[in-house]
């Protein structure tokens, strides 16, 4: 079974909101004369930028250990499944050329029960019909045996890339997995590695994820 591809998001998003108001007195009356304000900037905050590239999370090789461990672990508990249901579309793969070979045998002359081949044409109905049951089972299974398995995981790092940011005094992170236009960032923009490796500095990939409370 392929396993969906996991890919998660993360934007922190620094705004910052200058208004000024304007007080005016009635307008029938005179106004007095005052001398003319010092002009003041307002201090602008300093944003720092970076980017991720959070499709780099899931590399075999170089991503982040948890997740590769946690995929590992998904796909171990549903391998007796997959087997079974490799099995059974191998066994319908096969059908039709049996069905045929009966049929050409029988149409030469050979003493072939119309029974025996009408058993294989209901045997290769019954096993797509059992094919399709079963393969939706199990998807929805897969499907929610991967969201109990990711969904602490992905809650986690989105922590620790948080506090990652945070750490390093980065306003803003752009997932450049997920917004669309950004091709390229320069090194000292892409903190991708380095996330990576910190997370796995502090999170080995055999310790166990704790589900949030």
């Amino acid at each position: 079974m392929n396993s969906n591809r996991f890919l998660a998001t993360f934007a922190f998003i620094a705004t910052v909101a200058v208004s000024t108001t304007f007080a005016q007195g009635p307008g029938a009356q005179p106004r007095p004369q005052t001398p003319p304000l010092t002009q003041t900037s307002a201090a602008v905050p300093v944003s720092k930028v970076a980017v991720i590239f959070s499709e780099a999370f899931q590399d075999p090789k170089t991503g982040i250990a948890r997740f590769n461990a946690t995929l590992t672990k998904l796909n171990s508990e549903f391998a007796d499944r997959q087997k079974k249901l490799d099995d059974m579309a191998l066994k319908i793969k096969q059908l039709p050329d049996e069905i045929t070979k009966l049929q050409q045998q029988a149409a030469k002359g050979t003493p072939i029960a119309p029974q025996t081949i009408q058993a294989k044409i209901d045997q290769l109905d019954q096993l797509k019909k059992q094919g399709q049951r079963e393969t939706e089972d199990a998807q929805a299974a897969y499907e929610k045996r991967r969201q109990e398995l990711f969904g602490p995981l992905q809650d986690e790092v989105g922590k620790a890339l948080d506090a990652f940011a945070k750490a390093r005094g980065i306003t803003m992170i752009l997932d450049g997995s997920q917004v669309q236009g950004i091709l390229y960032a320069a090194d000292g923009l892409d903190v991708t590695k380095a996330f990576i490796s910190d997370y796995n500095s502090k999170n080995p990939a055999t310790a166990a994820v704790t589900p949030p409370k």
